[in-house]
């Protein structure tokens, strides 16, 4: 259908009509229709539905990056249509994506020389990155035991019990036991210390988190490494270190190069980063950097011809489109160093102003550090009639989608909020936030306390004694209990898996 009309206005009011007689009768929800519908209709019914999306500057619960210069747009719209894995089709692709690889590489200090080639490759996002480079670490452990004649079926992993999900679908899938160490209140990152105890002989690493999800706190590599080295001295043992900087890679060495977290350290044997994060891609790519060619066993790498040419290949999917590697070259080579330093920089700025916004309203208890990712992650200091899980609820009618959750064992019954301030978070979007939380605070000071209800039926529930007696709790037992049930009733408002 064409529609001739110099009134634009009029235009999309047809398309609209247009595409709405084909909603109610040809777009079923649960299997394909039967019949076609006109490419405008097609397009309106999904524009239409997506309208119903959050707006993604709006959403200050990812990491994720929502925006890119319009020119760097182009080059994904132009390359969308590649196929990453045919390299001898696309290979100028192959090398932008290798010279990522080396600039990554050289960035965390790997021993690389200038004219040599570093070992890594680009994935899907920091979630295949850790699966390769768990892959990498299981097979170099099974390779070391079965030289020494000792079982090898028994592997684990040593983490904080604030790692990302991803680590615990890589233990689960690939059958290593994960060994967490517990979180504690006022300290939610892994314990150095605590960790070390953890590692036997079966250990195939430890795994440290520069920047942790909770609270963007970066974890002590540095001590890490030393204890390590202590214990593999007296055991014999080579536990190695692998660091997941999926948030924090593209932070510390702009913000904090003196930082020793990286190939600095002689146990990191492999690093991950998130170029959709604060490598400032759009969503879909990661990388994974190995310290040597040793690191990466020999046997995990196919080779494949049936492209045109002998081809290596280390991942965990086959075929991927190019649109984010050649983004992130673009970023690299029109940013350098000097520009993800000066973004890096503002984001500090703006995490600042939020931080003291917050501090100033009284209210609030900062639980973020001042050295890590740039995001703030604070609880309210008196949650006895209000919680962040009502804060995060009344806020989303202004647009802001900002998570309330409680933190891992066993420091459950602290339940926080977190803004993560990405390059498209100005200086005026962190006073209008501040505006919001304020005017939503003076509103539900003005409401009945929900917690009344909910800990009057919690108590009842649990408490009550053969004699019909109900025994008083704490108030700290209580807030426990009722952020128990805020988090049920959050769960419990989710569906399906990602």
């Amino acid at each position: 259908m064409v529609i001739s009309s110099t009134n634009t206005d009029s235009a999309e009011h047809l398309n609209c009509t247009f595409a709405s007689r084909y909603v109610r009768a040809a777009v079923p929800k649960f299997k394909m229709p039967e019949t076609s519908i006109p490419k405008e209709a097609a397009y309106q019914v999904i524009n239409d539905e997506l309208m119903l999306d959050g707006n993604p500057r709006l959403n200050l619960a990812s990491f994720v990056t929502t925006w890119m210069e319009p020119e760097c747009d182009k080059l994904i719209m132009a390359s969308v249509n590649k196929n990453y894995v045919d390299m001898d089709e696309y290979p100028v692709t192959t090398e932008l994506q290798n010279r990522c690889v080396n600039m990554i590489a050289h960035l965390f200090n790997a021993p690389v020389g200038d004219d040599e080639t570093a070992i890594g490759v680009g994935t899907v996002g920091s979630s295949e990155a850790i699966m390769l480079a768990g892959l990498a670490f299981k097979r170099k452990w099974q390779q070391r035991r079965k030289a020494q004649g000792k079982p090898y079926d028994k592997p684990n992993i040593v983490t904080g019990a604030n790692v990302q999900v991803c680590w615990e679908k890589f233990a689960r899938y690939f059958e290593v036991e994960l060994k967490e160490v517990k979180l504690r209140e006022g300290y939610y990152v892994m314990d150095p210390v605590q960790a070390v105890e953890l590692v036997d002989e079966n250990t195939i690493c430890v795994a440290a988190i520069l920047g942790s999800t909770l609270t963007g706190e970066f974890e002590n590599v540095k001590l890490l490494n030393e204890l390590l080295t202590k214990k593999n001295e007296e055991t014999g043992w080579e536990t190695p270190i692998h660091v997941d900087a999926a948030s924090g890679g593209f932070i510390a060495p702009f913000l904090y190069p003196q930082l020793e977290w990286d190939f600095r350290l002689p146990l990191v044997k492999s690093i991950n980063v998130s170029g959709h994060k604060y490598g400032l891609v759009y969503a879909g790519v990661g990388w994974v950097v190995w310290r040597t060619k040793d690191d990466l066993p020999e046997e995990l790498i196919f080779h494949i011809n049936y492209l045109g040419t002998d081809q290596p290949t280390f991942t965990l999917n086959f075929s991927k489109g190019s649109s984010q590697i050649i983004a992130q070259y673009y970023q690299f080579i029109r940013l350098g160093f000097e520009g993800y330093k000066h973004i890096m920089e503002n984001c500090m700025e703006s995490t600042r102003v939020l931080r003291e916004g917050l501090e100033k309203m009284g209210r609030f208890k900062i639980v973020s550090k001042d050295v890590g990712v740039p995001l703030v992650a604070f609880s309210l200091k008196d949650s006895s009639k209000h919680t962040v899980f009502e804060l995060s609820e009344n806020l989303r009618r202004f647009g802001w989608i900002i998570p309330a959750y409680t933190m891992p064992p066993n420091a459950e019954k602290i339940a926080v909020l977190r803004v993560v301030v990405r390059e498209d978070f100005s200086r005026n979007l962190a006073e209008r936030l501040l505006s919001n939380i304020e005017e939503v605070l003076k509103e539900i000071d003005t409401l009945p306390s929900r917690l009344s209800t909910k800990a009057a039926h919690v108590t009842a529930t649990i408490n009550e004694t053969q004699d019909g007696k109900l025994p008083k709790k704490s108030e700290t037992e209580t807030l426990e209990e009722v952020t128990r049930q805020w988090k049920r009733f959050v769960d419990g408002r989710r569906a399906g898996a990602c």
